[in-house]
């Protein structure tokens, strides 16, 4: 029969600890990170063969790897694109619940007020923008702007795509001169920058819309043109056509179309397939 003295106390099988070591009080899990630049590479791969789904499918398996790691950092990199291809995609639902857990997610970090958090409210906006609430989208983007101002170079390309979407959600609520002056600003910082061509072109198009919608064809006929031709010149100069020049001329194609174009329509669809069906 053991007696008192035969069972084991703490210090049996501890090493001595000093009393002023906290460690050992600490029951916070170390957190384990995810891979994030690997999977970002992985995740062009997939978009570069047009498959989103299969992108989902990458994003949504490391949000719970880092989830389960306590990794938030890495979270919000995941929430981050999950938003961006989800809106891509044209699904509404989800790519509100990405918005919504990546602003609460950055709140709740600390992060919302840092570039991190900034680049947060940049794509939760892009979203809303994307779904019909431009003016909530406008909201984010002001919060955004604030913050890379503070601690962005001003030829930085974040800088640059903030001031192209902000202009869009402006655009839509017709406050047409101040998203033109966005719109210019935005092209001012991509032409800074190595093969940002795309882009460019992108914001001449929304130039173009944005004259059709305040003046009518007829009337801003010339300088919608003068727009187009820029947008194309851009797009044909372009260097790198990888996925992202892909899915950047089907976005254009139908804005040619629109205007008329209707060759290059057909032209810029033709390059997005054999660079999809290229890889």
């Amino acid at each position: 029969m053991k007696t008192e003295g035969d069972f084991m106390e703490t210090y049996d099988y501890t090493d001595p600890v000093c009393p002023f070591n906290t460690e050992q009080y600490d029951k916070k899990p170390k957190v384990r990170s995810i891979p994030v630049d690997r999977i970002l590479k992985k995740l062009d791969e997939y978009l570069d063969k047009n498959d989103s789904k299969g992108g989902i499918q990458l994003l949504s398996y490391w949000l719970s790897e880092a989830r389960l790691g306590g990794d938030e950092r890495g979270e919000l990199a995941m929430l981050n694109e999950l938003m961006g291809i989800s809106r891509t995609s044209g699904d509404k639902e989800n790519a509100f619940k990405y918005a919504k857990e990546g602003l609460d997610l950055a709140e709740k970090t600390g992060l919302l007020n840092s570039v991190t958090g900034a680049t947060v409210s940049l794509n939760a906006a892009t979203v809303y923008k994307a779904f019909g609430e431009p003016g909530k989208a406008v909201e984010l983007y002001e919060n955004t702007e604030k913050i890379y101002k503070e601690f962005l170079p001003e030829n930085d390309y974040r800088v640059g795509s903030l001031y192209n979407n902000m202009g869009l959600a402006l655009a839509e609520i017709k406050d047409f001169e101040k998203a033109e002056t966005l719109y210019k600003k935005a092209i001012a910082v991509m032409e800074t920058l190595e093969d940002r061509e795309p882009e460019q072109a992108i914001t001449y198009l929304n130039i173009a819309d944005l004259i059709y919608a305040k003046e009518s064809a007829e009337e801003g006929e010339e300088r919608i043109n003068a727009c187009l031709d820029r947008a194309e010149a851009l797009l044909d100069a372009a260097k790198k056509r990888d996925g992202k020049y892909a899915f950047m001329c089907s976005h254009c194609a139908s804005v040619f179309g629109f205007y008329g174009r209707f060759l290059y329509e057909e032209e810029l669809k033709k390059r997005a397939a054999e660079i999809y069906d290229g890889n």
